[in-house]
């Protein structure tokens, strides 16, 4: 195992378009959707097994998440977890982690991960991560994967490629959530793969590169060279991000540079953005595409995901192409192909009082 190569997990969002289960104090990436018996923070570690040494493992994240972070991570040291005061996109959180990093290794090939993926084929997944880090260490070039479309979905980011015979290829153009009608045209031109918002570099890399389209910021971050892991740490944290621009790392970095490069993969994966997401990733389904997670009966139901406790019987009869999920003190009842409500429910259930979201 490369003792160079590093992993920066992002694991602070809200994740409420999984409400009623993702809440404010307990988002989605702590818990297990699918079912499987661990949560999609512990699946996407285990997905770098003999990829990456657990004492390089870092893991950004909320303050107010920092205990369930150790809770299900227990092999993390605190200097292992970095706290954000508050949510500020991804390129904040991004330029915090690699600098840190910098400074304890200036060879380090690092790879950048959201915490709330999944990824059915990990052997698969390894050999295309294993050819980036290997791309990573030896050239100057921010490295994303993109995903092998299989229909013209609008949830997604696409990457538009320069087609050659190298497996790590030139990105020409990013499209972010486009239209049905070009969405069609991006598949139908097999010139487009989905942006998986997995990145790849070299530290020093992603330092001049991260310098030459953001600064400011870059600057900011740099100047922490001497609190990084140390008990300074938190409150230089503290105080920058009260001032720091709040941009994806996409606006910011991967858009801008020149050095970006693409590998495809074709390994199960999944962003689980949302209920209808987790439907048509799951493997689960039943003779009438039913997916119940639960003490659940269904009678001339289909196409639907049920998921309810375990100590409550839930009768569901008559349903087609819905979503069930109670959690707590809440249920929803949807139709999978509305889904984009789940956002003004989650408004109107804070309206109500604070306690449901």
């Amino acid at each position: 195992m490369n003792q160079d190569n590093f992993l920066v997990i992002m694991a602070g969002g809200g994740g409420t378009r999984f409400w009623p289960f993702s809440r404010n104090e307990y988002p989605k990436q702590f818990l297990d959707v699918l079912g499987t018996g661990k949560t999609l923070l512990q699946q996407t570690v285990d997905r770098f097994e003999n990829i990456c040494p657990p004492e390089n493992i870092y893991v950004v994240t909320s303050q107010i998440y920092v205990d369930l972070v150790l809770e299900q991570l227990p092999f993390l040291t605190n200097q292992q977890i970095l706290a954000e005061p508050s949510r500020k996109n991804t390129a904040p959180c991004i330029a915090y982690a690699c600098n840190k990093i910098g400074v304890k290794n200036k060879k380090a090939n690092i790879i950048v991960s959201p915490a709330d993926h999944i990824v059915l084929d990990k052997e698969e997944f390894q050999k295309r991560i294993t050819l980036c880090l290997n791309h990573a260490s030896d050239n100057n070039d921010l490295i994303t994967l993109g995903i092998l479309p299989t229909r013209p979905d609008t949830g997604y980011g696409y990457i538009q490629f320069e087609n050659s015979i190298n497996e790590v290829k030139k990105v020409l153009n990013f499209t972010e959530k486009p239209t049905i009608e070009k969405a069609n045209e991006f598949i139908a031109s097999k010139k487009f793969v989905w942006n998986a918002g997995i990145f790849i570099w070299n530290f020093s890399t992603f330092a001049e590169s991260f310098k030459q389209q953001m600064p400011e910021m870059a600057l900011s971050f740099e100047k922490g060279a001497s609190y990084y892991h140390t008990d300074q740490e938190i409150h230089f944290i503290n105080e920058l991000y009260e001032q720091c621009q709040s941009i994806s790392i996409d606006y910011a970095l991967m858009e801008k540079s020149e050095n970006v490069k693409v590998v495809f993969g074709d390994f199960g994966w999944s962003d689980l953005g949302t209920w209808k997401s987790l439907y048509e990733a799951s493997e689960q389904k039943d003779e009438n595409n039913n997916i119940c997670d639960g003490l659940v009966k269904t009678f001339d139901t289909k196409n639907s995901i049920i998921k309810t406790p375990n100590e409550k019987l839930v009768v569901v009869q008559g349903l087609d192409g819905y979503i069930v999920a109670e959690h707590g003190n809440a249920i929803m009842i949807c139709k999978i192909d509305q889904e984009q409500m789940v956002k003004k429910f989650v408004e109107i259930a804070e309206s109500v009082n604070k306690k449901y979201v």
